[in-house]
């Protein structure tokens, strides 16, 4: 065994004695990439897998929570400035049971948790409070799952109902969001809006503010809709003048042609709430009035006689009958009546959003053919819905363009993709010196070896190399007498022992001393010139 392995390392050096001066650099080179990649493959397969075990942390959560871990020797990574804590994937639900147990995160006895702990003594006015605590922490944690909220704060301000009052005061609410360094967009502040109204009974969407950390107010109560904060008129009037404008210059691209057009499209539009009631009464001629009173006074005296009696209530003689004339007669009547009349309510709620003036400049490139410019002109204001009497206006001309400036920009794509070629060109040139290079680099190498492997055997005198190539056809007739024997047997090693037919062929003492004569003055050249033989057979 031993000798074994002093044989092999004896062919090892040889080995790396035999390589060029390239073929050792390469080697290091190979050797040393492969232990560096081995070390740190190793690394990576040795780090355990990590996993988020909170995420959205306050500071003061963050640093109890890292100190537990370190107390309990676990290992961990923070991300998120701090604000998520990865731990392995294989102790993640066992450390959140253990940091529930200890009341880690302490924001987690916010939202409903609060109610959990009210004793039977507690008061009404108290249960209110941590009612509205509670509701409050239960839309700040599901706000803080929208993506790109890290933390918020909400506060609610509730009125107290009174039973004995009809005009009750409406809810409001306020909430705090802080998103670093990215911004919440219009549809984010808007399902906030309505996130929160939806989940106090009695709050609209108008009585919500979202205010970002950096102070911006992203929504308040003169929002329209509830939502979209202060920019969302002019947001909403770009979009429908884009949208405008995108239209025109279809229709115009389809006519003229592309690049011979030019449209401005300007919007005034009002984002006013509005309502209005309207009461009407139904005057239908075939219902009397609505109050109608007829009174009918009637008097006859007895022959003239002038009639006595008492006063009445209002300072009128009534007759008594009595007396001179007392056949006199006196009748009243009165009649009273009230008809219903139709009435209609109309209440008309107002949009916003709704357009006060448009404007529009198209402009025609002179170069085109002729076109009929009133023509066109009316073609656009009935592609937009223009009305003259809301003080709509338009207004269509015919102007030679300016192309200096996409000539330019032609002229300059135009050179940039002829750079881009050359540069490719180049870079072709650049592998294919290269590649040439290398190849020249290999017809060197290989005609060094040849030049190399004669000059070995050009160091060997003649009766040498005659008795190398005997020895050589010697071995290679008994190579082919053992493939005809079987490849094995006694015959076989008879013939590689010098007996039999080959060893008739090939004077073993004699040889064998030349041979060694010839090793022991030169190992180097015999042993390369033996190597060479066996890669010549391989190949």
């Amino acid at each position: 065994m031993r000798d074994r392995l002093t044989a092999l390392g004896r062919r090892g050096v040889d080995g790396w004695k035999s390589f060029s001066p390239g073929q050792k650099a390469v080697t290091v080179f190979a050797v040393l990439a492969l232990a560096i990649g081995g070390y740190f493959f190793a690394s990576w397969s040795g780090k355990p897998q990590m996993a988020p075990l909170f995420s959205n942390l306050a500071s003061a959560d963050a640093s109890a929570i890292v100190d537990k871990l370190n107390a309990d020797g676990v290992t961990y990574t923070l991300s998120d400035g701090g604000g998520t804590i990865n731990v392995p994937a294989d102790q993640v639900y066992g450390l959140r049971i253990e940091m529930s147990g200890a009341g880690l995160p302490a924001q987690g006895d916010a939202g409903y948790a609060l109610l959990d702990k009210q004793g039977i003594m507690t008061s009404e006015f108290m249960q209110q409070v941590t009612y509205r605590r509670a509701l409050e922490g239960e839309l700040a944690k599901t706000i803080k799952s929208i993506a790109g909220v890290s933390s918020a704060s909400v506060h609610l301000a509730i009125p107290q109902k009174d039973v004995f009052t009809d005009d009750q005061q409406a809810p409001t609410a306020s909430v705090l969001v802080n998103t670093g360094t990215k911004n919440l967009t219009g549809d984010q502040v808007t399902s906030i809006v309505h996130l929160v109204s939806s989940s106090v009974e009695g709050l609209e969407p108008q009585a919500v503010t979202v205010v970002s950390a950096g102070g911006k107010v992203l929504s308040t109560s003169d929002s329209a809709g509830g939502g979209g904060g202060p920019d969302s008129s002019s947001g909403q009037t770009s979009s429908y003048e884009q949208r405008l404008r995108a239209a025109v210059q279809t229709m115009l691209d389809t006519v003229v042609g592309p690049g011979h057009s030019a449209v401005n499209v300007t919007a005034n539009l009002n984002f006013d709430n509005t309502e209005t009631k309207t009461q009407k009464y139904v005057a239908d001629p075939a219902v009397p009035p609505l109050s109608e009173q007829k009174k009918s006074e009637q008097y006859t005296g007895g022959n003239g006689v002038p009639v006595g009696g008492v006063l009445g209530p209002d300072n009128i003689q009534v007759p008594n009958g009595t007396g001179a004339g007392g056949d006199g007669q006196y009748q009243q009547t009165t009649e009273t009546r009230n008809n219903a009349v139709g009435m209609v309510t109309e209440t008309t709620k107002t949009a916003p959003g709704r357009v006060n003036k448009l404007g529009i400049a198209v402009i025609v490139d002179s170069a085109v053919a002729k076109v009929d410019l009133a023509q066109l002109q009316q073609l656009v204001s009935s592609a937009v819905g223009l009305d003259p009497t809301r003080g709509d206006q338009i207004a269509v001309s015919s102007m030679a363009f300016d192309t200096s400036a996409a000539t330019a920009e032609q002229n300059a794509a135009k050179e940039a993709a002829k750079g881009q070629q050359a540069e490719v060109q180049q870079q072709y040139i650049q592998m294919g010196a290269i590649a040439l290079a290398l190849l020249l680099l290999l017809i060197i190498a290989a005609l060094a070896q040849r030049k190399r492997r004669k000059s070995e055997k050009a160091k060997l005198s003649e009766e040498q190399n005659a008795a190398l190539e005997e020895m050589q056809a010697a071995i290679e007739a008994a190579r082919a007498k053992l493939s005809l024997d079987g490849g094995g047997g006694l015959g076989g090693a008879a013939a590689l022992e010098g007996g039999g037919a080959p060893g008739e062929e090939f004077d073993r003492d004699g040889r064998f001393r030349d041979l060694t004569t010839m090793v022991e003055k030169q190992p180097d050249e015999v042993a390369q010139l033996l190597r060479g033989w066996l890669a010549d057979r391989r190949s």
